[in-house]
C-alpha cells in the first residue's frame, strides 16, 4: 500500500504530575502518523524536527515503528509542558513549538503526489504563506484536516480560520472538537459541524470528549457515545489524534458506500480513541490491548 503522509508537528510531551516528571514523543501529527501504522496504514510524517538529542529520539522512535519522516531541520526540537492535576492536561509551549515550520520541498511534494490520502493535523495555519505553500502542494489530492488549535500556542484565531477554511472546501474529511468550536468559532460544536458542511467538507467528524461524537456526510448524520471500555481514563492526550487516525484508516481505499458504513467508521474512531485513553501520552491502542488485564484493580 502507498504511503499516507501526515503533515505537522513532531515534539517531546513533557508531563509534571505529583509522581514527577517524564518525556513522552508527541505531537498530533506525529500521533497520526505512528497511530496509522499501528492500524496497518503505511505512513510518511512531514515535520519540522530539530537537530538536537529529542530530535534524535523522535527519529528513533518513528523508525521503531515504521514511519518514514521527511523532516524539515532546526536547531531546536519542539516542546510542550503539560501538567497533570486530572485526566485533562494544561499545557505551555517553547518558542520552537510556537515557530514551527514544514518545508514543501521536491521530497515531500513528491510524496504527496504519491499518497492515496494527505492528513494535516497540527499544522501553523495562522502563518499566512505556510497555509499558502500547504494549499499549493496538496492542490487536487484527497484531504483530511484536523485544525487541532492549542491556546497556548492560539495568535491569532481568526488567521487560523483563514487558512484552514479554503482547504476545508472539498476535504474529504473534517475533524473538530468542542475546544476547536469555543477557542476558534466562540460557538457550539454543532453550529461549527453545520459551518464546514456549508464550506464544502464531505464530511465532518465532531468530538465532544466523553459526550462521544457526530459524524455527517451528506444525508448521513450518525452519532455514537464514548465506548465504554475496560479501567478508567488515565489520559485523554492523543485521543483525538487517535480518533482520525482509525477514520482515516478506513478512508484511505474510499469513502464509506452506505449510512452503515459510516457508522461502522465513527465506531471504529470511537473504540479506538477510548482505549488510548486508558494508558498515558498519545500512542494510539487498540482496544485488543485491554484484553486479559484487569485495569480497574491494576491501572496502567
Amino acid at each position: 500500500m502507498t504511503r499516507v503522509v501526515v503533515i505537522g508537528d513532531a515534539l517531546i510531551d513533557e508531563l509534571r504530575d505529583e509522581r514527577g516528571v517524564r518525556e513522552l514523543i508527541g505531537g498530533a501529527a506525529l500521533n497520526v502518523a505512528v497511530g496509522l501504522v499501528q492500524l496497518g496504514v503505511p505512513a510518511t510524517l512531514i515535520a519540522m524536527v530539530g537537530d538536537d538529542e529529542p530530535g534524535a529520539h523522535i527519529r528513533a522512535y518513528l523508525r521503531d515503528y515504521g514511519v518514514e519522516l521527511r523532516a524539515t531541520p532546526a536547531p531546536v526540537t519542539a516542546r510542550a509542558v503539560s501538567v497533570r492535576s486530572g485526566a485533562e492536561p494544561t499545557y505551555a509551549f517553547s518558542d520552537a513549538a510556537r515557530a514551527r515550520r514544514v518545508r514543501f520541498g521536491d521530497a515531500e511534494r513528491a510524496a504527496i503526489a504519491a499518497a492515496p490520502l494527505t492528513v494535516v493535523s497540527g499544522f501553523p495555519f495562522d502563518d499566512r504563506d505556510q497555509s499558502e505553500q500547504l494549499a499549493d502542494a496538496v492542490s487536487g489530492r484527497r484531504l483530511a484536516i484536523d485544525q487541532n488549535p492549542r491556546a497556548g500556542l492560539l495568535q491569532d484565531a481568526e488567521a487560523i480560520v483563514r487558512g484552514f477554511e479554503p482547504l476545508a472546501a472539498g476535504a474529504e474529511l473534517v475533524k473538530v472538537s468542542d475546544e476547536d468550536a469555543t477557542l476558534l468559532y466562540g460557538s457550539s460544536l454543532d453550529a461549527l459541524r453545520a459551518r464546514l458542511i456549508g464550506v464544502g467538507a464531505r464530511a465532518v467528524l465532531a468530538t465532544a470528549g466523553a459526550q462521544g461524537a457526530v459524524l455527517e456526510c451528506g444525508p448521513v448524520v450518525a452519532s455514537r457515545p464514548a465506548s465504554p471500555m475496560p479501567g478508567r481514563v488515565v489520559d485523554t492526550m492523543g485521543a483525538g489524534d487517535a480518533a482520525l487516525a482509525a477514520a482515516v484508516a478506513v478512508l484511505v481505499s474510499g469513502p464509506p458506500a452506505d449510512e452503515a458504513g459510516w457508522g461502522a467508521l465513527l465506531q471504529s474512531a470511537m473504540d479506538v480513541a477510548a482505549a488510548t485513553c486508558r494508558f498515558e501520552g498519545g500512542l494510539l491502542r487498540h482496544p485488543s490491548s485491554l484484553a486479559g488485564d484487569d485495569f480497574d484493580r491494576i491501572g496502567t
